[in-house]
């Protein structure tokens, strides 16, 4: 971690700019990640990625098996700066990719074996399927789920769009895992690439910033000629 590089860079921001990145790094997390498959309305996977952003999920999973959209940047209101977005071309490499990083398969759906969304165990990593809009999560995912989580209804339409429910669950699991001992937060190491890629971002001609400044440290480190 090149910390002077991190340290020059946050020159070029202000002190209130500084301490915003300080605190809503402190807030973010990779324990819950979102998962959207073959969402066909692009609004809708938009303003999903602004949810993540409002809730601290780092980690956006897009699923454009067959179907692709760009993310509308006025509804994700800026959020694609922050929010690391992961596309794949197929469903079954996604699952297989969480896995492998250790996260539960939580399909989201009305089923009947579904856990209630205010019982749901926040200790595990666990990432949240949302499906198409019209026929919901594939078979290759429900097979694959580790669980099923349900958001209780209580009036004769029996689903909600897919951002909204993103949204209500999103506020539900991140606020019960904020009040509970799990060990949510970034390492070190993931706070400092985070702030490193957002620095990046906001910061105009950073590459030429940076591109500089290493030719600077590296002539003041060579040895004087005689």
């Amino acid at each position: 971690m090149d910390t002077e590089l991190l340290k020059h860079l946050q020159t070029y921001l202000t002190e209130h700019r500084n301490n915003r990145f300080q605190k809503v790094i402190s807030e973010r997390t990779r324990h819950f990640t979102v998962v959207t498959e073959d969402v066909y309305q692009l609004h809708n996977t938009s303003a999903v990625m602004r949810t993540c952003d409002v809730f601290g999920i780092q980690d956006l999973n897009v699923v454009e098996e067959k179907v692709s959209k760009r993310i509308d940047k006025e509804i994700a209101m800026g959020a694609q700066k922050w929010v690391d977005l992961k596309r794949y071309h197929s469903i079954k490499e996604c699952i297989k990719d969480l896995k492998n990083n250790e996260y539960q398969i939580l399909a989201t759906t009305p089923h009947d074996n579904s856990t209630m969304l205010h019982d749901f165990d926040v200790s595990k990593k666990s990432a949240f399927f949302f499906g198409k809009e019209s026929d919901g999560l594939s078979d290759t995912v429900m097979n694959a789920a580790d669980g099923f989580l349900k958001i209780p209804m209580y009036g004769f339409t029996e689903s909600l769009n897919i951002s909204v429910s993103a949204a209500i669950i999103l506020q539900s699991v991140v606020s019960k895992m904020k009040q509970s001992d799990v060990n949510w937060q970034l390492s070190k190491e993931e706070k400092f690439e985070l702030e490193m890629q957002w620095l990046k971002k906001t910061i105009k001609a950073s590459e030429e910033i940076i591109e500089r400044y290493n030719s600077e440290n590296s002539k003041s480190q060579e040895p004087n000629s005689k």
